[in-house]
């Protein structure tokens, strides 16, 4: 007999310890090599543990214990081996049948009442006066049939009616549920309160005209799909206008370290996304050379990955600058967190038709708030300003992102 014995893996650098959040397999189970065994949870990813050989498992920490990386969970005795599925087709035997004729008769069919749950006339219209429904009565009619007795019976007990009680999903108990918090989750409260306490987080606003998006997105949209096979959204041109404002305006990409500014001269880009188990930031990798189609598909395989919790955390590592769209869930403004070490968050909102005066007049066009938070000691306001104003412009007008943030006419005369 042949025991293995399986330890927990490292999740990466500087971690110690993991949650073993989920049992996919139990004590006693036989499983096959590479069969998942466990899902660990560490402080910045999900994992899973896979068998290494076939055999017949022993649990040794229970679900939701905090486990050691290298510490041992999980035994298999591989004298054990999975049940071999044959399929045997058996031989088809020929059976000549006598033809017997069988008499049928027709059974009738018993149509429900018409009058089961129903109110008479005279009871529908006290229910409607009363703003009642036929669920919250007993009728005592024939076949259950709802009676104007049965109405004022249940009004002269103290029926509750719709006029003076909300129709929700809440039952009126007290009842509270407690819930562990999860190691990310713990993790993300963590870096939330250090960033607030440990940089001077500042917010400054902006609004984006989103029409020119609007038209491109309305005229290419098919055509987009049917060449790179993905839609084309929003996030894209943010990320694009995004890395040309980045290049104009270096400080908005750049880290302290210590004593140092450490300015980056590429564009790690992280996009926000919600998964099951919180906020993950996924991060582009050297968005500043992507095409808007190059762009569209990383982000979503980032999310397709974070949706089915097989994000690692080299995949979250890294990043130079983060955006975030709470427009999604329908956000008009906020004041994002800026996610260390980077030195600025660029939050994107709803979209919202809103009367703009444009030209003398007055026009409805689709706006949206943006808002950059960013840490005050390594940017100044006039780089935060000028920033945001760069990408706006940039989305006001798509194709200065072809030409460095300029118009067409300002590169021909040179300017």
């Amino acid at each position: 007999m042949a025991i293995i014995e399986l330890k927990v893996p490292s999740p990466g650098e500087s971690i110690t310890e993991v949650v073993i959040s989920k049992w996919i397999k139990n004590s006693g189970d036989v499983v096959e090599k590479d069969e998942v065994l466990a899902e660990i949870e560490s402080d910045k990813a999900t994992l899973t543990l896979n068998a290494e050989e076939s055999g017949k498992i022993e649990v040794l920490a229970p679900e939701g214990t905090t486990v050691k990386v290298g510490q041992v969970v999980v035994k298999i005795d591989t004298s054990f081996k999975p049940e071999i599925k044959v399929d045997i087709k058996k031989p088809e035997i020929k059976v000549e049948a006598k033809k017997e004729v069988i008499e049928t008769k027709a059974i009738p069919i018993i149509a429900p009442s018409y009058a089961m749950g129903t109110p008479s006339p005279a009871a529908s219209k006290l229910m409607t006066e009363n703003k009642i429904t036929s669920n919250q009565l007993t009728g005592s009619g024939k076949d259950g049939r709802i009676t104007k007795q049965d109405v004022l019976i249940a009004l002269s007990n103290g029926l509750h009616t719709a006029s003076n009680v909300l129709s929700n999903s809440w039952q009126g108990n007290r009842d509270k549920d407690r819930v562990k918090m999860t190691t990310l989750r713990k993790t993300i409260a963590k870096r939330l309160v250090a960033v607030k306490n440990e940089t001077a987080m500042l917010t400054t606003f902006n609004e984006i005209d989103m029409s020119e998006i609007f038209a491109i997105r309305a005229k290419y949209k098919d055509k987009f799909k049917e060449v790179y096979g993905t839609n084309i959204g929003f996030m894209s041109f943010f990320t694009k206008a995004v890395t040309e404002a980045l290049y104009h305006v270096q400080a908005v990409n750049a880290t302290i370290d210590g004593d140092e500014i450490v300015y980056n001269r590429y564009c790690d880009i992280g996009i926000a996304v919600s998964a099951p188990k919180g906020l993950m930031v996924p991060v582009l990798r050297s968005a500043e050379l992507m095409s808007l189609a190059q762009i569209e598909s990383g982000i979503k395989d980032l999310a397709l990955k974070a949706r089915d919790g097989k994000l690692t955390i080299p995949d979250m590592e890294g990043g130079t600058f983060t955006i975030t769209n709470g427009g999604v869930f329908g956000s008009m403004m906020s004041t994002p967190i800026i996610n260390p070490p980077q030195s600025a968050i660029l939050g994107m909102h709803n979209v919202v038709d809103r009367p703009m005066a444009v030209n003398g007049q007055v026009i409805i066009r689709p706006m949206m708030y943006v808002a950059l938070s960013y840490d005050h000691r390594i940017i100044d306001g006039k780089e935060s300003v000028s920033f945001l104003v760069k990408v706006k412009e940039m989305l006001e007008n798509p194709s200065r992102m072809l030409f460095g943030g300029k118009k067409p006419e300002e590169i021909l005369l040179g300017l």
